[in-house]
């Protein structure tokens, strides 16, 4: 892909979603990456309390989940960013935060983490709240 595609974004169809998961993350995915994605997100967003996440796929090949809301969340981060975002963005955020802490294990997993966390960043960079997402993660 050159740099001047646009990163789409697919939904994953729920009946592709483990599978999916899978696949990019193996036995990774259900036992630390997806509870860690929920933990950051319920220690930024004091409103999420949980519920329903949509997968998605990037053209990229990338992947990301986020709570399936409608919501707009209060965020505050441990950097001193405080602000509001949709659930779309807030689960872009929980995900980078959970790539890049989970990056720095030194096995394989933590490479996928890493590149990961690169090709989500690469698509937030296109995303209508780049700024504030922005603000939440540097």
């Amino acid at each position: 892909m050159n740099n001047t595609e646009t990163i789409t974004c697919t939904r994953v169809p729920e009946d592709q979603r483990i599978n999916h998961a899978g696949d990019l993350f193996g036995i990774n995915f259900p036992l630390k990456l997806e509870p860690f994605i929920y933990g950051i997100t319920d220690r930024i967003a004091e409103e999420y309390t949980g519920g329903y996440w949509d997968f998605f796929s990037l053209r990229n090949g990338g992947f990301y989940m986020a709570p399936s809301s409608n919501e707009t969340f209060r965020v505050s981060c441990e950097n001193g960013y405080e602000g509001t975002m949709s659930a779309d963005a807030l689960g872009i955020v929980a995900c980078l935060y959970a790539y890049s802490n989970l990056s720095f294990r030194g096995d394989e997993f933590a490479q996928t983490c890493a590149e990961h966390y690169h090709l989500l960043r690469e698509y937030m960079l296109e995303h209508a709240e780049v700024g504030s997402m922005l603000g939440a993660v540097d």
